[in-house]
């Protein structure tokens, strides 16, 4: 039997808010800032950058951390402010909500891709979509493929990643959790 992908609902309205947006070289430009945390993702990667419109004038870049103590977003709203001012944008507001919170389900199938490269497993990686995750959970390992892993820790270099080892390669890996 054969399956049939599904794009997550907030992903897809993301994709299609973007693609319908009168300004797509401002989307453009912003996909140059990294995540200061996992610079191998944009910020469209990983699902923060949630919109961009102009009102009265002025550029409004929305974005929702990926969760509320992040203490990268700071470093984000500096990193938007200055490309956008040295792109030539004049008046440019950075807006952080929390409404819709952030989730995995956020991260462009791109940035699972990438983060896979870069050496952390991502959500996409876990089994059952990760409804039942337990110490012995069988999340892919991004060196070598195998599910034989197991949770070292809860948590990994940041909250939101827990630590795994794989017993086929032996080698630990961040897995980025799903939120």
């Amino acid at each position: 039997m054969e399956t049939i992908p599904v794009t997550p609902h907030a992903r897809f309205e993301r994709v299609k808010m973007r693609a319908e947006s009168p300004l797509p070289d401002v989307w453009q430009l912003l996909d140059e800032i990294a995540d200061p945390e996992i610079p191998v993702l944009s910020i469209w990667d990983i699902g923060i950058l949630r919109d961009v419109s102009e009102q009265d004038g002025k550029l409004l870049v929305t974005i929702t951390p990926t969760y509320s103590g992040c203490p990268a977003v700071e470093t984000i709203k500096e990193d938007i402010l200055a490309l956008l001012s040295e792109a030539g944008y004049g008046s440019v507001e950075v807006k952080t909500v929390l409404f819709p919170p952030w989730s995995t389900d956020d991260m462009s199938e791109s940035g699972q891709r990438k983060l896979r490269e870069y050496g952390i497993a991502p959500p996409s990686d876990a089994p059952d979509g990760c409804l039942r995750l337990t110490p012995k959970q069988g999340v892919r390992c991004p060196h070598c493929g195998s599910s034989n892993t197991t949770r070292i820790s809860e948590f990994g270099s940041t909250a939101c990643k827990a630590l795994f080892r794989c017993e086929s390669c032996h080698e630990p890996f961040d897995f980025f959790k799903c939120l």
